[in-house]
């Protein structure tokens, strides 16, 4: 449940120049929109994630035993263009957890590391707009020791994921389309006990973790200094099982969302390396995961090594 809804507080990424969800001069893995060659974007964005309601299987409740559960990051971003058509991507979340009731303490801590390559091979007029085509590729990897076992305040679930994304997207002026799908393979986990239950006896601490598809939608506006969008993502494990009645979750559980939300990226005319993000996510339906809230925050820059003084992305398509 956690690691699902972390992944929706900067997935979004991920996420973020990560995760995967998440919208900056950065770029992020999600978006349509590439780093100019030779130019470095980075900034930290702040994101923070709270539910009461929850979804046990497809039974709606609360758990007085948790109140509020709590999330909040601290991501670190960035984005080099290597060409206008190739880029590659990292993100950093520390997360920290709490809940408002009960007895279970929050944990934080420094997640996983996500690393992505983002290709444009087709960019091409289509109609009065231009249309693009890309292909993305990407990891992510535990940082630190962190507990997986502790759903919902675990940080994560120290699964090693691999992840391929085939996104396009249509520019009518300032106007645009994106959509893209996502396939996840997640490795295998071990867990501090030697035995658990799931819909059956498991006689090892060995986990094994269901893939995950994904996918997302977004339009809007998106012109030099503004980008302002909504966004339509929803996730589904491929397997596992619903938390039992008045259980707590397991890594391995069914994880299934949807969200909706909105995304703004305002770049500073004055200085048009520095932009400035914002957002939110709702969970308008889900499985075995938290109804959670979500709003992030952030800034990022643009650093030029071309030596031209010419810092930016490719925000702005124009006709070929």
């Amino acid at each position: 449940m956690k690691n699902t809804l972390q992944g929706f507080s900067i997935f979004i990424l991920l996420v973020c120049c990560n995760l995967i969800y998440k919208k900056a001069s950065a770029q992020t893995d999600i978006d349509a929109i590439m780093m100019t060659k030779k130019n470095f974007c980075t900034g930290l964005q702040y994101s923070h994630s709270s539910w009461k309601n929850y979804w046990e299987g497809t039974l709606k409740r609360d758990n007085e035993n948790l109140g509020k559960v709590t999330t909040q990051s601290v991501s670190i971003m960035g984005n080099y263009g290597i060409s206008d058509k190739l880029n590659v991507l990292f993100s950093l979340p520390y997360i920290q957890t709490k809940a408002s009731g009960g007895t279970l303490h929050g944990m934080k801590g420094a997640q996983d590391l996500g690393l992505w390559v983002k290709y444009m091979p087709v960019e091409t007029e289509l109609g009065k707009g231009l249309f693009s085509l890309y292909g993305l590729a990407g990891v992510s990897f535990p940082v630190s020791n962190y507990v997986a076992d502790f759903l919902p305040l675990s940080i994560g679930m120290r699964s090693t994921n691999i992840s391929g994304r085939l996104m396009a997207d249509y520019q009518l002026g300032s106007f645009f389309a994106t959509a893209s799908g996502t396939y996840s393979y997640r490795s295998n986990i071990k867990i501090d006990r030697t035995a658990y239950y799931t819909d059956v006896m498991h006689l090892t601490n060995e986990v094994e973790m269901p893939d995950v598809l994904s996918f997302n939608v977004r339009t809007g506006y998106r012109s030099n200094y503004l980008i302002a969008e909504a966004v339509v993502n929803n996730q589904s494990t491929l397997g596992g099982f619903d938390i039992r009645r008045n259980d707590m979750p397991f890594p391995s559980n069914k994880m299934n969302a949807t969200t909706a939300g909105v995304n703004i990226k305002y770049t500073l005319k004055s200085l048009p390396a520095l932009s400035i993000i914002g957002g939110g996510n709702y969970v308008v339906a889900g499985r075995n995961v938290g109804q959670a809230t979500t709003l992030y925050g952030g800034v990022f820059y643009i650093i030029d090594f071309t030596g031209k003084g010419k810092h930016g992305d490719n925000q702005v398509k124009r006709k070929p």
